[in-house]
């Protein structure tokens, strides 16, 4: 098996945890919002601590044997620190959204409404000074397009529902976490941002917690296999096989494979809880998932400029 098609199955596989993590929402979302989302978080930074210490371990290895500058070292982890806060508490905005709305929606829609996000971060990006591909216009309009009509009823004027809104909330607060990463990533190591970012935002969430919640022991060990496997398979698991497939993928079709976690999700959603759409919902899917793809593809600048690398 070559390397590109071994990261392509392992991005494949990273996708199917991601989608059918939001089936281990649902399921989890009676023990409320905070208590789901802060252990389940804080559960996978913790995941990702074995994994850095094997990084670390394979990096002493590959060394040079030189001694770190003790200056550029305590630099580099004010910028990690900054980071990983930064990230965590976005991130615990973000998925306190979801959780929080996907106790009134179906998986299903959650997958395909957050993954709106893909649309939403090129226009954050403008306020940056990035230039935005003319393609994204018609993105945007293929998005809505599909948000009505997976959010209409027939006979009744539309509005969005209450999850689906927080949901959708959730889908903006996403593309701003994918913007301080974007800031953050080239500057320090990502697996060590990840972990401070999960632990970060799992600290918030186990304090709401106590604050806003009455957290039940009962009910948690009753959920014991939906936090797992949203915080050590979705966050642990799931990003390490991210990071390992991307080494050896086109980022494009990379980009293009992570897609899929939005259709995996309606896929488990259907086949573990019996969730099930109208016709106009399925089809309001298909043009949200064709909106994503096509913000993915890269412009004719970007494929000219890799031939010529």
């Amino acid at each position: 098996m070559n390397k590109r098609l071994k990261s392509d199955i392992l991005l494949l596989l990273t996708a199917f945890i991601w989608g059918s993590a939001f089936v281990a929402q649902k399921v989890g979302a009676d023990i409320g919002t905070f208590t789901f989302n802060g252990i389940r978080t804080f559960i996978g930074g913790l995941a990702l601590l074995p994994v850095i210490l094997i990084l670390d371990s394979m990096q002493k290895k590959k060394g040079n044997g030189e001694a770190p500058d003790p200056a550029q070292k305590a630099a580099d982890r004010k910028v990690l620190l900054a980071g990983g806060l930064s990230c965590g508490i976005v991130l615990f905005i973000a998925s306190t959204l979801q959780q929080y709305g996907i106790f009134f929606t179906t998986a299903g829609k959650s997958g395909f409404i957050t993954s709106l996000y893909a649309v939403i971060v090129p226009f954050l990006a403008v306020a940056t000074g990035k230039h935005v591909k003319k393609i994204i216009w018609l993105c945007v309009v293929l998005g809505v397009t599909g948000l009505y009509l997976l959010c209409m009823t027939p006979g009744e004027a539309f509005r969005i529902q209450r999850g689906d809104f927080f949901v959708l909330l959730c889908a903006f607060a996403f593309a701003v976490h994918i913007m301080v990463i974007d800031y953050f990533s080239p500057k320090t190591n990502g697996v060590k941002m990840s972990c401070i970012q999960f632990l970060t935002a799992g600290a918030i969430g186990i304090v709401c917690m106590f604050i806003f919640e009455n957290p039940s022991m009962t009910a948690i060990l009753h959920s014991w296999f939906p936090i797992l496997y949203a915080g050590v398979f979705s966050c642990g698991i799931a990003y390490t096989l991210q990071i390992v497939a991307q080494a050896d993928a086109d980022p494009s079709e990379a980009s293009l494979i992570l897609c899929l976690e939005s259709v995996f999700s309606v896929i488990t959603g259907a086949i573990m809880l019996h969730e099930s759409m109208a016709v106009h919902g399925y089809l309001g899917c298909a043009l949200i998932f064709a909106a994503v793809v096509m913000s993915q593809l890269p412009s004719r600048e970007e494929r000219l400029a890799a031939k010529n690398r």
